[in-house]
């Protein structure tokens, strides 16, 4: 993706206010030329980004739980939380873990994070059942932050790394996969080592990583320093895939430790056997 189509969608999803849900409706139907993984993936950086930036401005020892309350002794509608996460601009699920935890403190002030937790993930054992439900539905509605978000991330990473296995099995090219390393005794292990490299574009690919999210330079850099770099010095060069995109300025490196990607590679050069001449010894 050109760097100037990136800035222009950032700058819409920071000028937009209101649920995540909204924003991404907005972006499907403004830039329809683009797919909706890639502006979802795209949405998602800038939103963690924000709350990351001003969680202990939002949340650092504020409670919303008394602002909840005086909501319901109003009257209001259901949907009081969701509404409090729009006028505060914040993700509605990290809203609803912080009116959870208060509730729960009222009611027990040596209440556990793990059980805070364990109501968080399961609404039906909250005792107030108006609350559990104002919880539930931030949870519903919020596709970026909550266990629904973490499941569906799960899910569709995992989807990406099958359909790589199959474009590998499809094309007879031998590999392991992150379980077989990590038996094999492997701490730092890509989600494909290849058995015998293949060369793409000239480069030698020894490993292939899958990554079911749009690429821009703050994630490429964080998966540098993590994980790629330490790919690389154990099993040399390897490729790349962001199925969902990536900003052109990243492919302008001159490194050559891996190359990116946005799907898998339409041209293999295969090693050849027959090119492996025995070495013999002189007698």
């Amino acid at each position: 993706m050109k760097t100037e189509t990136y800035n222009e969608i950032t700058t819409t999803i920071r000028n937009f206010r209101g649920l995540s849900k909204d924003c991404a409706k907005m972006l499907k139907e403004k830039y329809n030329d683009i797919h909706s993984n890639t502006l979802h993936s795209i949405l998602s950086l800038e939103i963690q980004q924000k709350m990351k930036v001003n969680h202990i401005k939002l949340f650092g020892n504020k409670s919303y739980y008394d602002s909840y309350l005086e909501a319901v002794q109003n009257g209001e509608p259901t949907g009081i939380l969701l509404r409090m996460a729009k006028n505060i601009d914040a993700a509605p699920a990290l809203l609803a873990r912080n009116v959870l935890e208060k509730y729960c403190v009222c009611n027990n002030a040596n209440v556990s994070k793990n059980v805070i937790t364990k109501l968080f993930k399961d609404t039906t054992l909250i005792g107030d059942k108006d609350l559990a439900y104002e919880i539930y539905l931030c949870i519903l509605y919020d596709d970026l932050y909550g266990p629904i978000a973490d499941a569906m991330g799960i899910c569709i990473g995992q989807e990406y790394e099958i359909k790589l296995q199959d474009c590998l099995i499809q094309r007879n090219i031998a590999f392991r996969n992150e379980e077989h390393l990590r038996l094999r005794g492997y701490d730092k292990t890509p989600d494909i080592k290849l058995e015998v490299p293949i060369a793409v574009n000239g480069c030698v690919i020894n490993w292939i990583e899958s990554k079911a999210r749009f690429g821009n330079v703050e994630v490429h850099q964080k998966y540098i320093k993590e994980q790629f770099l330490s790919y690389w010095n154990r099993f040399g060069s390897g490729l790349v895939i962001y199925w969902f995109g990536f900003l052109e300025s990243l492919n302008k490196s001159t490194e050559k430790k891996f190359i990116i990607m946005d799907h898998f590679p339409e041209n293999v050069t295969y090693m050849d056997p027959a090119c492996i001449k025995p070495t013999t010894n002189s007698t």
